[in-house]
């Protein structure tokens, strides 16, 4: 049965549907960067409270910078913007047709649907999805840069911008202009402090052209911290033809793991869902939260994919099988990870660690290694290189903390152990290849990227660990390696 809101009451029995009258859905979310992830998360909390009769004034318009996101666009379109949810669960399968987004702003290259689409006082919330790197951050110190060509263009042309933050500074001078107040800005974005780093975002960008507008933003509207959670593998034929096989044809269906936390300030501007009734957490400790899930979590995928990816395993699922890999998760995060990770409440880092490695083991989420190692540059940075500072200043473990950078340049090399090549998976591949290339034999060249790495190449007891680590790495392979560190 093709999905659409015409086919909605003939789908095979046992698939969830609205219970809600979509065609009584009025937007108040845009949505930047519409891609599973969001489908599968945000979309899913606010379609629970469209269920029991809420929220009816708050539906979702999908929207996107890049010209790739007009494929999307239309796939979504052609079956009225509904979306399969597969759960994907070892005790069984579970489907359910979300239908809490009900358009998707046409792609422009100046962006003029998006700034119009934001600049009606109906959008009370602007949430993004657009990856780590996606932020205009500088690597290493994590602030916001001004010198990238994107950002030039929007601080001189803002009417035509590049950047999905210089349409949001648009639709926020044509509000304030027209009187209609500011909007919520929402980053759901593994970062820490993302709401934080999406005011630096917005406001530095302004304040580059409009000074008296940035501080207008910086007063009125609000940027709520928050964690989101679930693993959401990519789309693929498999995935289309899992919708098939429970009978629905759905062009872009979304698979996920079974768990899914949301964390966040309440701080919305211009009003929000009521997200706490669908099992939503609101609270002030984000940032422990946060922490725990981005270090633990985040960090994890990172530890694990860079091994994974030089013996040629092809899933997180397959990676968490092989028991020196295994291994090394667990003691890396138990031990060199945890004691910079506080408990939240009903959470320790250790009942955290068990989870995460039941969650990683989940034979029926097929995640790849690849869609996990892509962007390390952005995905270390952010979520492992804290962790190793913070251990520097405490003078705690950090051997595995070391081993796992030597196992990401090792990645970087570009070969497996079998020969066969790393494909590109890094907006930065070529810088990091050339330099994981000469760090074969001399280790410090891999340090020497300090947009990455900042000074902690200069810290000896990191230092030297890495320089070890990956010796060993090329001199005996790395299931010795890693066997030597887990014992």
């Amino acid at each position: 049965m093709k999905l659409s809101n015409a086919t909605l009451d003939q789908l095979p029995e046992g698939i969830a549907r609205p219970s809600y009258d979509r065609a009584t859905l009025t937007p108040g979310i845009l949505h930047i960067g519409l891609g599973n992830f969001h489908r599968a998360h945000q979309a899913w909390y606010l379609h629970r409270l469209m269920q029991a009769g809420q929220a009816q004034d708050w539906a979702i318009l999908g929207a996107g910078v890049r010209a790739y996101d007009e494929a999307q666009r239309v796939k979504l379109a052609e079956q009225d913007y509904l979306t399969t949810l597969i759960e994907l669960d070892p005790q069984g399968t579970q489907a359910e047709v979300v239908g809490s987004m009900i358009g998707y702003v046409p792609i422009a290259d100046d962006h003029a649907p998006l700034i119009a689409a934001m600049s009606d006082p109906a959008i009370r919330i602007v949430s993004l999805t657009v990856t780590e790197g996606g932020y205009y951050l500088d690597p290493a110190t994590k602030k916001f840069d001004p010198t990238h060509a994107d950002i030039r263009h929007d601080a001189g042309l803002s009417n035509a911008p590049r950047t999905a933050f210089g349409a949001i500074i648009a639709a926020l001078r044509n509000r304030r202009d027209a009187g209609h107040g500011p909007f919520t800005c929402q980053s759901c974005d593994n970062l820490p402090g993302n709401g934080r780093l999406l005011r630096e975002v917005v406001v530095s960008l302004a304040r580059l052209s409009d000074p008296e507008l940035a501080d207008w933003i910086d007063i009125e509207c609000s940027f709520p911290n928050s964690m989101v959670d679930c693993i959401v593998p990519a789309t693929g034929p498999r995935e289309v033809q899992l919708a098939r096989d429970l009978g629905i044809e759905d062009a872009a269906p979304v698979t996920h793991e079974n768990f899914r936390q949301w964390v966040l300030e309440d701080d919305f501007c211009a009003g929000r869902p009521a997200w706490e009734d669908v099992g939503a957490t609101f609270t002030d400790r984000v940032h422990d939260y946060e922490a725990m899930k981005l270090r633990i979590l985040n960090g994890g995928h990172q530890v694990i994919a860079a091994p994974a990816e030089v013996l040629g395993l092809t899933t997180i699922a397959e990676t968490m099988a092989h028991p020196q890999i295994r291994a090394l998760f667990r003691k890396v995060a138990l031990e060199e990870i945890g004691p910079h990770v506080h408990d939240v409440p009903g959470m320790t880092p250790a009942q955290y660690v068990d989870l995460i490695d039941r969650r990683f083991s989940n034979p029926a989420i097929l995640d790849t290694v690849r869609r996990v190692a892509f962007d390390g540059s952005s995905r270390h940075t952010g979520a492992v290189l804290p962790v190793i500072r913070d251990a520097i200043a405490a003078g705690t473990p950090l051997d595995g903390l070391a081993l796992s950078q030597a196992l990401w340049c090792r990645m970087c090399e570009g070969t497996r152990e079998d020969g066969t090549t790393v494909e590109p998976n890094d907006p930065f591949w070529a810088q990091l290849q050339a330099a994981a290339s000469a760090a074969r034999t001399r280790p410090a060249a891999w340090l020497d990227l300090r947009q990455f790495y900042g000074d902690l190449g200069d810290d000896p007891r990191f230092a030297g660990a890495f320089d070890r680590w990956l010796r060993a790495l090329w001199a005996d392979g790395v299931e010795p390696t890693l066997a030597a560190y887990t014992g």
